[in-house]
Formats: structure tokens, C-alpha cells, sequence
């Protein structure tokens, strides 16, 4: 990945996002910023980190949300209409611990098997933590704040509400692990 790939991310993101959604091209702003701060504990991966997280909500927009399952939209979008990058793709398919929504909409077997989780822990962990601490106005949170503005968005017993306190534990821990990863990279 290459800067010019994080431009072409973000064109994308606009242009799907921008005029439809405003409020959710606020938050993908807000999570590319933030994955454009921590990239340093990624190495070659920054970029692709930043590409991921402007991209990761595009399957919302409206003429994509075939399925009504973002992640499972947004990455066959990504795959069939652009050829993007494999490891993008997988990416936004799998942000945020995608796999247990799907599981609650009946579509785990589907998103595994088009969209297999990437084997690079550090990455994925950076994609949840740039999107679980970002407000839907793309303002920096907390990840449990984070976690109760869902729950208080959708409701305890909506599919999102059901899966996001499944994921929790596991937001917190990819969160934790970012913020010891920063913690420990010189300034």
C-alpha cells in the first residue's frame, strides 16, 4: 500500500458516503484521522491501516447495502467494483468483529468464507481500536462510551445492540492492546 491508495480510499468513501450520509462520512473522516496517528506502531502497514478505516462504513451507503450487512456490502463493493487489495477488502469485511454481527444476521458462514479473517492481529487490532474510539461525529471517545452510544443507538435487543455486547470484551482488549502498543513507541 501506498499513499496514493489512502487518496483513492478516501475519494471512494466520499463519493459514496459524503452527499448520502454526511454523518457517517463524518465518522470514517474521524477514523482514518485517527488511524493516520497511531500508524507509527504499523510500519509498511500505515497506509493500508488508513485506507481500511476511511473505508471501513462504505457498505451503508444506500446503493450499495444490498445484503443490509455493512461490512459484507462495503467489501464486495470494494472487491467487484474497484479490484481493490485483498488485504483491504478482508479488512473492511471483518472490521470491528464483523463475524459476530453476521452470526446474529445469519451470514457468518457467508462472510467467512468470501472474506476470511486476515491472520495479522496488530492490524486488525488497530482497525477496531481507530473505529471503536471514534464518535459517529468522528470526535475522539472512549471504547466503552463507544460500546453504550451503539447500545443506546439501536437498543439492547436490535441485532447491532445483541452483537456489540457480545464484541465488547473483545473491543476493550484489541483497544488495550493498541494503547500498550503506543504506549510503548517512542514519540
Amino acid at each position: 500500500m501506498d499513499k496514493s491508495t489512502t487518496v483513492w480510499a478516501i475519494e471512494v468513501a466520499e463519493v459514496e458516503l459524503g452527499g448520502a450520509l454526511p454523518r457517517r462520512w463524518a465518522h470514517s473522516q474521524g477514523v482514518a484521522a485517527r488511524a493516520v496517528r497511531i500508524g507509527r506502531i504499523l510500519g509498511e502497514d500505515s497506509d493500508l491501516l488508513t485506507a481500511a478505516a476511511a473505508l471501513h462504513d462504505v457498505g451503508y451507503a444506500p446503493r450499495l447495502a444490498a445484503t443490509g450487512f455493512h461490512p459484507l456490502d462495503g467489501a464486495r463493493f470494494l472487491r467487484d467494483e474497484h479490484r481493490a487489495d485483498e488485504r483491504l477488502v478482508r479488512l473492511v469485511a471483518n472490521h470491528s468483529f464483523a463475524l459476530l454481527e453476521a452470526e446474529e444476521r445469519g451470514l457468518r458462514e457467508e462472510l467467512a468464507t468470501e472474506f476470511p479473517l486476515l491472520e495479522e492481529p496488530q492490524l486488525v487490532d488497530a482497525l477496531v481500536y481507530c473505529d471503536m474510539t471514534t464518535t459517529p461525529d468522528g470526535d475522539r471517545t472512549t471504547a466503552q462510551d463507544r460500546v453504550a452510544e451503539i447500545v443506546s443507538r439501536y437498543g439492547d435487543d436490535s441485532v447491532v445492540g445483541r452483537f456489540i455486547r457480545r464484541a465488547a470484551p473483545e473491543i476493550f482488549a484489541s483497544v488495550e492492546r493498541v494503547e500498550a502498543a503506543l504506549a510503548a513507541q517512542p514519540r
